[in-house]
């Protein structure tokens, strides 16, 4: 399968009234001062005379009350401002929210099987469900990108929409290895997409928010919210075709099953990473992990333009060396206890071409030691490219030998 929220606190309203009555208590304090002081001073025969600078006095004071409240006024207004910002920024993640789920789909897994009241037919029924999302539309068609797990195994794709509408997915090309895959219906189902944002300009503390449909279609488009707790993380996966290690986000946003394939959004309302795994242990909570939208958008492309990942091929199986039983190394020396076997060759492989063998051991390849099989898979799929030549120091029959071959494409296997 893989908030902070700014509002005016109270106190600090009654913080600012506060502060305006005490500024009104001393200036009436003042003001009555100044009054006493000049009553005290004129306060003497001839009053009359000073008449015009009693009423000055008086206007003066009235001015400064009127500052006075002027510009506690404006403080208020200042605070009040600032908690309509709050609202409004509230109101824009619902908008946000809401407009991203517009292109969020449901994908339901159907699989041929045996009717139990007449074994001779088949039906189709469902398997598992997941999530998608549809970032690309044309005339035709709208693509949507998902897990490679959510789909594999597929008979047929149901695909269910914002609105209800429910379409059939037709399965563009899949890659088991980096766990994606791309889906697409027609056009007129797809009222929305989502774009993709830039991955790599994440930070720990980042909000993000991931909307799927976890545990089935009954829970579609369930937002939840988080931060990014790590970026780059590596961890090794097992998947269909091997173990490798992939690159991922970590979120505390929770992730459940059949979130797998839906969105992970920044604040942008952008698409940052597929939802693709999540820890799943006693006592352990909010470990979620999403593949990065720059990591992704290449593998999409590719898959869009060639239905699948082309990568360089040696046609064999493999298994880690330390998860082979120790029956199946009687030949093998006892110095040697890393490296990975070959457990199946394709007979039209180069690998068969050179002469490797079932139960052959690499230890290393162009002289990079191999620790197990996802060492060799990220050598072949970073280090070199098809067409190349590779050297294999290998040991047949507990002797070691090297063999030269040269990297066909997978795209030539089917």
């Amino acid at each position: 399968m893989v908030a902070v929220s700014i509002e005016e606190p109270a106190a600090q309203r009654s913080k600012a009234g506060a502060e305006k009555s005490k500024l009104k208590g001393f200036f009436s304090l003042l003001a009555a001062g100044i009054v006493g002081s000049a009553l005290t001073v004129f306060t003497i025969p001839y009053t009359g005379l000073y008449q015009d600078q009693y009423a000055k006095v008086e206007q003066r004071i009235d001015d400064l009350s009127n500052k006075i409240e002027t510009n506690n006024t404006s403080a208020i207004t200042a605070q009040t401002t600032t908690a309509n910002v709050s609202n409004n920024s509230s109101k824009s993640i619902a908008d946000m929210v809401e407009t991203s789920s517009k292109a969020i789909v449901g994908i339901v897994n159907l699989q041929k099987q045996t009717n139990q009241f007449s074994p001779s037919s088949q039906d189709d029924v469902q398997s598992g469900s997941g999530s998608g999302v549809i970032f690309k539309k044309d005339d035709k068609y709208a693509y949507i990108v998902t897990n490679n797990h959510v789909i594999e195994g597929a008979n047929s794709l149901e695909i269910s929409l914002y609105n209800g509408d429910k379409a059939e997915g037709k399965l563009i090309g899949a890659d088991a290895l980096t766990d994606l895959a791309v889906v697409r219906i027609d056009a007129k189902h797809a009222s929305d997409t989502i774009n993709f944002g830039n991955s790599s300009t994440l930070r720990p503390g980042d909000q993000v928010w991931a909307i799927g449909n976890p545990l089935g279609l009954d829970f579609s488009r369930s937002v939840t919210q988080g931060i990014v707790s790590a970026v780059d993380r590596s961890i090794t996966v097992n998947t269909s075709a091997g173990d490798w290690q992939f690159n991922v986000i970590q979120t505390d946003a929770a992730i459940n099953p059949g979130n797998s394939g839906g969105a992970l959004i920044n604040a942008a309302g952008q698409v940052i990473g597929i939802n693709s795994l999540k820890i799943s242990e006693n006592g352990v909570e909010g470990l979620g992990f999403a593949i990065p939208s720059n990591d992704l958008i290449p593998i999409v492309n590719e898959i869009i333009d060639k239905g699948k990942v082309e990568r360089p091929y040696i046609g064999v199986g493999l298994a880690s060396l330390e998860e082979v039983p120790r029956m199946y190394l009687e030949d093998l020396p006892n110095s040697v206890t890393k490296g990975v076997m070959i457990t199946n060759i394709d007979p039209n492989s180069t690998a068969a071409k050179a002469g490797l063998k079932v139960q052959d051991v690499i230890v290393s390849v162009n002289g990079t030691k191999l620790e197990g099989s996802s060492d060799l898979r990220k050598y072949l799929y970073t280090k070199v490219k098809i067409g190349d030549k590779i050297k294999l120091e290998v040991y047949h029959d507990g002797k070691p030998k090297t063999v030269e071959l040269t990297l066909a494409s997978n795209a030539n296997t089917n």
